[in-house]
């Protein structure tokens, strides 16, 4: 469950963040920018259901799963394939994430 609130929660803020982009850099529709806000504020909402006690490693871990779904939305809508330097880089930031929140502690 912990895996699948992360997706949801990144799908959510990617998503609805490119909504707002294509409304106000791409001049399309002001439908956009709200279903983008609409959409970002379920993203914070998502957030709420992990079941980790402390806000701040559940957001510094989600930034590890955000860098790599971004990487995958770059790859998927928007046709810029990474390179290697994106997938280490990635690949990083994931075990960072990961050492934070399920590393031991007293």
């Amino acid at each position: 469950m912990t895996i699948f609130l992360f997706l949801l929660a990144g799908l959510a803020e990617i998503g609805g963040g490119y909504l707002i982009w294509l409304w106000l850099r791409e001049g399309r529709s002001g439908l956009f920018g709200l279903s983008g806000g609409i959409i970002l504020a379920l993203y914070g909402v998502i957030a709420t259901f992990q079941t980790f006690p402390s806000f701040g490693r559940v957001y510094a871990a989600y930034g590890g799963v955000f860098i790599i779904l971004s990487i995958l939305w770059g790859w998927g809508i928007d046709k810029k394939t990474p390179d290697f330097y994106d997938w280490l880089g990635a690949a990083i930031c994931l075990a960072g994430a990961s050492i934070i929140l399920f590393a031991p502690r007293n």
